[in-house]
């Protein structure tokens, strides 16, 4: 059965400080708009929509365009405690997880994530790495089945708090792009000056 979009959660990280950003990222604007904003009305989800923040940095700009907020039980576990909350929330089997300094991440990107997973249904979940000399895995976007969640449970407890080192486990899989995608999907806003490029792009 093919995977329906609408029956996957899309859930975007935004609990980080943004300490080389000086500011929390989820609090970044866009010509005039939040990047929330931006990015959902990019993004034109036909799910449900989780926004996952962090103790003391809830309620970003425009939160409340999300289905629901979530927010991490405990500040400063990293990306991989993010991805466990959405899971956790998650009401549906499927969840794809993208964060909110990524601004050149679509539509496009998260159906090949969803149709990927939908063909290795034995997989708990799906990251990318990206083809090169150096190939570098890609945590973001990434997807998700539900039954993760026991599977990022332990390895937190475990003090294995790395998105990137999922692929070690037999559960999680490692899939390179289509070679056409542009490298510009690849954008983080780390840093001011890295916003400011990306906007006069």
């Amino acid at each position: 059965m093919e995977l329906q979009l609408d029956s996957c959660t899309l859930a975007i990280l935004a609990g980080g400080e943004g300490s080389r950003m000086g500011k929390p990222k989820g609090e970044l604007s866009v010509n005039g708009i939040s990047i929330l904003s931006h990015l959902l009305k990019q993004f034109h989800w036909p799910g449900p929509t989780l926004l996952v923040t962090a103790p003391g940095r809830e309620h970003p700009p425009d939160w409340e365009l999300f289905s629901r907020e979530v927010v991490d039980p405990v500040a400063g576990e990293g990306p991989l405690r993010g991805v466990l909350t959405a899971l956790e929330a998650s009401e549906t089997l499927f969840t794809l997880v993208t964060t909110v300094d990524m601004p050149e991440v679509g539509i496009g990107q998260l159906t090949w994530l969803a149709e990927a997973l939908d063909e290795w249904d034995d997989a708990l979940g799906i990251l990318m790495e990206r083809p090169g000399e150096a190939q570098r895995i890609e945590p973001f976007p990434s997807i998700f089945h539900r039954d993760a969640a026991g599977l990022i449970r332990s390895r937190l407890q475990a003090g294995l708090g790395s998105v990137q080192s999922l692929p070690n486990t037999e559960e999680v899989f490692l899939l390179q792009p289509p070679i056409g995608w542009p490298e510009r999907i690849w954008t983080n806003l780390n840093r001011p000056e890295d916003l400011q490029a990306w906007l006069v792009r």
